[in-house]
């Protein structure tokens, strides 16, 4: 087999998991429901989000909350603050991509 396989959690259940973290990417899944989201932090790589389901509400930096629905990509700089929520009713699923990978 050539191939290497993922899987990733599905459903509707709150999920934030690291599908794939090796030296070239990391690749991570997240589900959230209403008023559910990530802790605020720092992007510690370039972040490539991409909403698949729902509507994305994001804080980065000193920002008002700007919403993303899906079909949307966003691209955000290295050590720029996010605050991921999902406001709405639907639930939220996003892709999560650092490429390159975080040195540490």
């Amino acid at each position: 087999m050539v191939e290497k396989v993922y899987k990733m959690t599905l459903g509707d259940t709150k999920t934030m998991e690291r599908v794939i973290a090796d030296e070239n990417i990391h690749y991570m899944h997240m589900i959230f429901n209403k008023d559910e989201g990530a802790p605020e932090h720092f992007s510690n790589a370039i972040v490539y989000m991409t909403v698949v389901r729902g509507t994305l509400s994001i804080a980065l930096d000193e920002q008002e909350i700007h919403r993303y629905e899906k079909g949307t990509v966003l691209n955000i700089p290295l050590n720029t603050k996010m605050n991921i929520k999902n406001l709405d009713d639907e639930v939220l699923e996003i892709f999560v991509v650092k490429a390159p990978a975080p040195k540490a």
